[in-house]
């Protein structure tokens, strides 16, 4: 039986078809410069063409781009030298890959930065960066979007690569994230120092989330607080959301008499730093499909940090 023939599409589809980059692969045995290494373990080519992959970007340790001739193996490195085209460095000034597998992409979102598009706004996003660095490695790779931060709040997010991760992670988003923290600097000091905020959360005709005690009229949102640091007419706080309302945080903090620093929406007063103080440090998850404990943290901020920095103001502890 003759094997059947692939079903066509349009006619000169197949010269457009994706091909997977040639990618090889070494381990290194005992350490070396990088050039004598390659010329070791590519014996069939040249030394100039060996020096053009290099000269190209095709040439990886480690997983990283490298040109540097006499960089330095050590035993365990992992080589690589993709054949088809240079190895590609994401790098965004506002965002930055902190994980990455063949289902999630975690990242960490810089502040001004939308989580997706809207109706005004379709391109640099942090959702249309990530798909256009995709679909260079592979034109069928997909994004999809699982929970946003706000354009002006910073810090950790997740996306999905598959239908499968999408679903798993937004049908049960509550069950599988651990823990999500967030650091505010807010105005002034709140009193108590650690507490809980809880409302039910309803929007107006203008977008701007209020609270209110009428289950009736809202959703539950509660929010935990912690003091970290007070100094300046400023507190830092670590803030621990049970669930994830739109602009709880914010509105939580209004409600405290603290509003966060640079949120003349829900009340600040000042800006110092010119930006809204609202970082989302850590992000702690299941896995949606090894189901592994996938534990995220950032660095506080160092605008934040100095915002209650030592000076000569009297502390406010």
């Amino acid at each position: 039986m003759s094997p059947r023939k692939p079903l066509s599409t349009k006619p000169g589809a197949e010269r457009n078809q994706f091909r997977p980059d040639v990618i090889e692969t070494y381990r290194v045995a005992e350490s070396a410069p990088l050039l004598e290494f390659l010329i070791s373990v590519m014996p069939s080519r040249k030394r100039t063409a060996v020096k053009s992959l290099l000269a190209h970007n095709q040439i990886a340790v480690n997983g990283l781009p490298v040109r540097q001739f006499d960089t330095p193996l050590a035993s365990g490195d992992t080589v690589q030298a993709n054949l088809t085209r240079e190895f590609r460095v994401f790098y965004n000034r506002r965002l930055k890959i902190v994980y990455e597998d063949d289902d999630i992409i975690v990242v960490n979102k810089g502040y001004g930065l939308l989580s997706m598009g809207n109706d005004k706004v379709t391109d640099g996003t942090a959702y249309s960066i990530l798909r256009d660095y995709l679909k260079w490695k592979d034109p069928r790779n997909k994004l999809f979007i699982v929970h946003r931060l706000d354009r002006d709040t910073s810090g950790l997010m997740v996306f999905a690569k598959t239908v499968e991760a999408k679903e798993r992670l937004q049908h049960n988003w509550n069950n599988m994230v651990l823990s999500r923290k967030y650091l505010a600097v807010v105005e002034g000091a709140p009193e108590p120092a650690e507490g809980e905020v809880r409302s039910y959360l309803a929007e107006n005709s203008r977008y701007e989330v209020y609270s209110t005690s009428d289950p009736s009229e809202g959703q539950l949102a509660v929010t935990r607080y912690r003091t970290l640091k007070s100094r300046n007419g400023y507190s830092l706080m670590e803030v621990e959301l049970d669930t994830g309302r739109k602009n709880q945080i914010r509105v939580h903090m209004k409600d405290l008499g603290h509003p966060i620093s640079g949120d003349r929406r829900y009340g600040a007063k000042s800006s110092p730093i010119h930006r809204m103080a609202l970082h989302a440090q850590t992000l702690r998850f299941i896995h949606p499909v090894s189901r592994k404990d996938m534990n995220f943290s950032t660095p506080v901020p160092s605008s934040f940090a100095r915002m209650v920095a030592g000076h000569n103001h009297a502390d406010m502890d």
